[in-house]
């Protein structure tokens, strides 16, 4: 074929786009933004939270866990529900549940309320998430513009888990920490205005009779809440114990069990096919890494801050701007080369980048640290190289996805972000709180044993994404990596319209 007659191709590929995909790419960006800020927002708010409702001493962790243990072990079945129900009806479902769970939240008379809310929110967010990032594939069919998209897709997830920081610093110093919660509502009640106006529906095809999976569903939604619950445990219990080690084996064995009933029944929920794509798989398995090392990241950095630097709830989050800055830069400095380059070299200097930056956010950490030459050059490193990361995992993820798979693919992708949250908080932070109590009680005095034990678990960080970084040279095909061209993408369009049930955004 002449390249005449590709840029032909390519050129009717955007002649028939949905001329209102990027104001409905607006209007799902921010509710992802606003779902990963929830994530980030609520951490500094705990002592504030803990002293207004009278928390249990274990009490107060499930106000965490139990978002994380929910949208963890729903977002897959989120994902596929969406792909088979719509994806448009999926993700206003999840928006409502969400918004409705924040006014329970922000209501909370008691700490039960508010636990109750969050498992609700973290079921919201598993639906609307894999739902609104399965809908991108469908309304943008070019290349270059899915790129594009999905790459500020990925920076929306960066920025919102940054700011979440900054914004929950400053509405618990200067408001009331309910108002993290309140905050949501106006964004909840703008997507319900705007996602009948600009977003069309879109489904997988099922053919007449098709039943639903219910042992596939069931089987997967309980394996990954397992994992995610065995996790959480680890980072109060021994990792030999029994509150451990019975929730890990028992999901990895309905894990296992799913995959052996996928693979006879005729309609499975989760097609054993999807995992055959080399760079879909390895991405999720990369991110379950990158998420360890970010979240304990923000995790230690808030604790530092305010036990050793003793900063108040609204320094600690003013100092995580120069964090949203740098990372905003990756961000559109990666979707720029991500085109050009491909997943698999941006997911390498990612890493490498990043571990660079823990480890120098580690060098940093003293009990006298000033933030000018202490803090901040380990928080624009890493912002930076971690950001440039996200628009290339979200491609990967997404990679040769129809119209089929949008919602599984984009479900699987965030399950594994949620893990490997938990992953990093049950393995690293553990490393070093166990560090400090050790010190603290062979004498060593409380601050000096935080600053080294946090820097012991930044470096075992760094550690673990040289780790993600040889597994994406090793097992990553770096001609696969790279997004097809605006031929393939038309042909991919033609074949996802016969695919999808699109119906006018009036109905």
């Amino acid at each position: 074929m002449s390249s005449t007659d590709k840029e032909a191709q390519g050129g009717s590929a955007l002649a028939d786009a949905d001329p209102r995909r990027w104001t409905a790419l607006g209007v799902l960006t921010a509710m992802q933004f606003m779902l990963m800020m929830d994530v980030t927002v609520v951490n500094i708010a705990l002592p504030e939270m803990e002293r207004d409702l009278d928390f249990s001493p274990g009490g107060l962790a499930w106000v965490v866990n139990a978002y994380v243990l929910t949208a963890g072990g729903f977002l897959l079945l989120g994902g596929r529900l969406a792909d088979m129900f719509g994806r448009r009806k999926i993700f206003v479902t999840g928006v409502l549940v969400f918004g409705i769970s924040s006014i329970v939240c922000g209501a909370a008379a008691n700490s039960g309320m508010l636990v109750a809310g969050r498992f609700v929110q973290g079921f919201g967010e598993a639906l609307a998430g894999p739902a609104a990032l399965g809908l991108i594939p469908v309304l943008f069919r070019n290349a270059k513009e899915r790129t594009k998209a999905l790459g500020i897709w990925g920076g929306a997830v960066a920025v919102g888990g940054a700011v979440g920081s900054v914004v929950g610093g400053a509405l618990t110093d200067l408001v009331d920490w309910r108002w993290i919660f309140f905050i949501n509502v106006p964004v909840a009640v703008f997507a319900l205005i705007m996602v009948p106006r600009v977003l069309p529906e879109s489904r997988m095809t099922r053919a007449s009779g098709k039943k639903i999976d219910v042992v596939g569903a069931v089987s997967a939604t309980g394996g990954l809440v397992a994992i995610v619950y065995g996790l959480l445990q680890a980072a109060d219990d021994p990792w030999g114990s029994t509150q451990v080690l019975l929730p890990l084996f028992g999901g990895i064995g309905l894990l296992m069990f799913m995959a052996v009933w996928e693979s006879r029944v005729p309609d499975p929920m989760i097609p054993l096919r999807f995992f055959t794509n080399r760079t879909r798989v390895t991405t999720n398995g990369v991110s379950v890494l990158a998420l360890a090392a970010f979240y304990t990241y923000a995790f230690l950095l808030t604790l530092y801050l305010q036990q050793v630097l003793d900063y108040s709830p609204m320094e600690t989050g003013l100092a995580y701007i120069p964090f949203t800055v740098a990372i905003g830069i990756g961000m559109a400095i990666s979707t720029t080369l991500l085109p050009r380059i491909g997943v698999k070299p941006i997911l390498m200097i990612s890493f490498l980048g990043s571990a660079a930056g823990l480890v120098l956010a580690a060098g940093g950490l003293a009990t006298d640290a000033s933030f000018v030459s202490g803090i901040m050059p380990g928080l624009l490193v890493y912002g930076f190289f971690n950001s440039v990361g996200f628009p290339a995992l979200t491609n990967g993820a997404l990679h040769e996805v129809t119209g089929q798979d949008a919602g599984l693919a984009s479900g699987m992708q965030t399950a594994m972000q949620q893990v490997g949250g938990s992953l990093g908080l049950a393995t690293l932070v553990p490393l070093a709180l166990r560090y400090v109590n050790d010190h603290v009680a062979d004498g060593d005095l409380p601050q000096i044993a935080q600053t080294e034990g946090y820097a012991l678990a930044l470096r075992a960080a760094a550690g673990v994404l040289v780790v993600a970084t040889l597994l994406v040279l090793l097992l990553m095909d770096k001609v696969d990596s790279r997004p097809r061209d605006a031929v393939a993408e038309a042909t991919e369009g033609a074949a996802a319209e016969e695919e999808a049930t699109r119906a006018p955004a009036s109905s």
